[in-house]
């Protein structure tokens, strides 16, 4: 057995896109690690925040730790000797958003007005937050494009103002947000996405952040289905594997551990 400096840890909460591709990575590359959910657990939230995290998921080994919202950060972090997935160019992450963002859409219309207030499964969040954050997600992203500031936990997670509270409000900001991130991508000078972007989870190439702007919601997008077929509605113009191919998703939708 591993000592306890050597053992890899793992923080992750029910619902969390990256928490549960990053548990997939570990299991499937035969790494063996504990697995800490911090949702609704105090001593682990207090774990968390003693090594110096505030967010999920987290890889950590003794007290040193990474954020493992990008592979290559978990990689590098435990030594492994694993190729990264190719990632797609910035067209094609384009590409990939004209449909999530649409889809998301049309599919938070199709949610009864009675559950946008009630969790899903293990994770103790409305689905109307879920439903805010797919798109949230984009606009922080625009955010820090735009002023040049840290692209912070906070800012992705903002919540929705008052006057968004209807499945109609929510799909109609997000139209809204693809259309900024539309206008963005016309006007933006750097088509290769090479600049720098100062991020909560380190400074990486915008290629990384937009691919990481564009799967993240693409698996709440999923969630979102789920959602409605856990309610035997049938969503509206499902997003296929073909769809999300080449992008990093997660095998599962929902992480049931």
């Amino acid at each position: 057995m591993l000592a306890a400096a050597q053992r890899v840890r793992v923080f992750w909460q029910p619902g969390c896109t990256s928490c549960l591709r990053t548990k997939e990575f570990l299991a499937r590359n035969g790494v063996e690690f504990e697995s800490i959910n911090v949702h609704g657990n105090a001593t682990a939230m207090e774990e968390l925040r003693k090594l110096g995290a505030r967010s999920v998921p987290i890889v950590a080994r003794g007290s040193e730790f990474v954020f493992a919202q990008t592979i290559g950060d978990v990689i590098a972090f435990l030594g492994l000797d694993v190729r990264l997935q190719e990632r797609l160019s910035p067209g094609e992450l384009v590409n990939n958003l004209e449909l999530v963002l649409p889809a998301a859409a049309r599919y938070v219309r199709q949610i009864p007005a009675e559950w946008l207030d009630k969790p899903f499964r293990n994770r103790n969040r409305p689905i109307r937050v879920l439903a805010h954050h797919v798109f949230r997600i984009v606009e922080g992203f625009l955010e820090s494009a735009h002023d040049g500031r840290e692209l912070t936990y906070e800012r992705i997670m903002q919540e929705a103002s008052p006057a968004i509270r209807s499945g109609e409000d929510i799909a109609r900001y997000g139209e809204g947000v693809l259309a900024r991130f539309r206008e963005w991508w016309k006007l933006d000078p750097d088509r290769s996405c090479l600049g720098l972007m100062e991020t909560y989870f380190g400074r990486h190439p915008m290629h990384v952040v937009l691919e990481r702007t564009v799967w993240h919601p693409a698996q709440h997008a999923r969630q979102l289905m789920l959602i409605l077929e856990t309610l035997d509605i049938e969503p509206d113009g499902r997003l296929t594997a073909s769809d999300l191919a080449g992008l990093p998703l997660p095998e599962k939708a929902w992480d049931e551990d």
